[in-house]
């Protein structure tokens, strides 16, 4: 159900939820929890008009922090990382590309079943587009699915390739680094208290030296590191991310991660002295976002180079006391790969498609949407479709792009179509979970994390 107006929304959650001088109180959790939580994000992400919209969210993110689900820095677990005193697991970044409510409660399913600890919950500058889910409609459906499912603890949300475009940046540098420190400011409004920025497109291989080829790359994530540290809330220590190869180029080398590191510190130094700084380094080993589709449309089996990741994990823990490497674009991996990602020291995997395919290929997804979606690339998107690109090719390249425009849709499928998908992506969660050796790292969260409930200020329809 879809609250009409701020009238029918503060009718609507009396006597389950209360505002209060300090935020607002839970009066019945299990209407809550049955009913009312599907009402607040459905309105937050579909309400009438901005004022419904934001005061849904508002409810949502403190009705979260209220029953103890509060967004949280994955910093001090990291440092630990770093220090050696935790480790053998991969921590997985999740990005969610749609039914987000859904996937998200997938997600909490598995990891309490499995007493998981840390999992991120992400989107990235290009996501946020094409799916149509800026950064607080994002909190706001994972924070309403901790809700439903019944997670209590840190939330983890992520900022995910904040990246500075090549090209854009070619024709107006200002212009193109306003717009991502935009972005961060608007994230970090919403909680993510994880950012991983993305310069890395500006490594230019044609310089004489290693370190002049990341000049551009080291500089500009130290001005975006130092920006975060001046906009992150009290008591709040953003975990940031940097990134050394741009997925899909050149694998990546420990010369190239020790002449980033050098100077990047040294660039950090020049905004204050004893600013911390990344947190986790992104590296390239062999993949590519979203995988290479072959004439029939399946993927082409990568090969990534294990032996790189590993001696860069290495570096990164052992030279820069960093939680190690971050391995991106796996999802599309053949299964057997990813117990290898903690074997060899990985700090984090970032998985996508993977997910994005089992939405499309499931038999519990309608064919008659499914076609009307590809109907629609057809059109909007004819322009990207190569000349050699087979029809399969092109679908499977561009899909990624109909769950903006079918964001409504794919919200109102039949609910035993969104509870079979859910199952799907659950499994699929379970059996990453346990290969990445996540099963029973729940105690770390105790140990490592410190999640502040930074307050919201009051939305102007909610008050009385």
């Amino acid at each position: 159900m879809i609250f009409a107006g701020l009238g029918a929304l503060r009718e609507g959650v009396a006597g389950t939820l209360r505002i209060t001088d300090g935020g607002l109180e839970v009066l019945d959790e299990k209407v809550l929890r049955e009913s009312l939580i599907d009402d607040l994000v459905y309105t937050a992400v579909f309400g009438p008009d901005e004022a419904t919209r934001d005061a849904a969210r508002w409810l949502v993110r403190r009705a979260g922090a209220a029953l103890g689900v509060i967004p949280a820095s994955i910093q001090g677990l990291y440092e630990a990382m770093g220090r050696g005193e935790a480790g053998g697991f991969t921590v997985p970044a999740i990005n969610i590309r749609a039914l987000t409510y859904d996937t998200a409660q997938a997600v909490f399913r598995a990891a309490m079943t499995l007493s998981v600890g840390p999992v991120i919950f992400e989107i990235a500058r290009s996501e946020i587009d094409y799916t149509r889910q800026r950064p607080e409609e994002y909190t706001c459906a994972v924070t309403a699915a901790a809700v439903k499912t019944g997670y209590r603890g840190p939330l983890f949300l992520q900022g995910d390739h904040f990246q500075v475009n090549a090209g854009r940046w070619a024709k107006d540098p200002e212009k193109e680094v306003k717009a991502v420190k935009d972005l961060i400011w608007e994230a970090l409004e919403a909680s993510f208290y994880n950012i991983d920025v993305d310069t890395s497109t500006l490594v230019d291989l044609s310089q004489g030296t290693v370190k002049e080829q990341q000049r551009l790359n080291y500089s500009l994530a130290a001005e975006l590191t130092a920006m975060i540290r001046d906009l992150e809330p009290e008591g709040v220590t953003v975990s940031v991310g940097g990134e050394i190869g741009e997925v899909g180029g050149k694998n990546s080398t420990v010369e190239e991660l020790d002449a980033f590191m050098e100077g990047y510190g040294e660039e950090l130094e020049k905004f204050g002295p004893g600013l911390k700084g990344i947190s986790k380094i992104s590296v390239q080993t062999g993949t590519t976002h979203g995988g290479v589709p072959l004439p029939d449309g399946t993927v082409a089996q990568v090969k990534l180079d294990f032996e790189t990741l590993k001696n860069l994990s290495e570096a990164a823990r052992t030279r820069y006391g960093l939680a190690g490497a971050v391995q991106h674009g796996a999802s599309t991996l053949p299964d057997e790969a990813f117990d290898r990602f903690p074997a060899v020291g990985t700090a984090e995997v970032h998985l996508a498609t993977g997910f994005q395919n089992i939405v499309y290929e499931s038999p519990h997804l309608p064919a008659d949407l499914r076609e009307r979606i590809y109907d629609h690339l057809r059109r909007e998107c004819a322009q990207e479709r190569k000349e050699k690109d087979t029809e399969e090719q092109f679908l499977y390249k561009t899909r990624k792009k109909g769950f903006g425009p079918f964001k409504y849709d794919l919200w109102h499928l039949p609910a035993q179509n969104r509870l079979a998908l859910g199952r799907e992506l659950e499994d699929k969660f379970a059996f990453l979970f346990r290969k990445l050796n996540m099963a029973g790292t729940k105690d770390l969260l105790g140990r490592y994390v410190r999640a502040v409930d930074v307050p919201l200020p009051l939305q102007a329809g909610l008050r009385a």
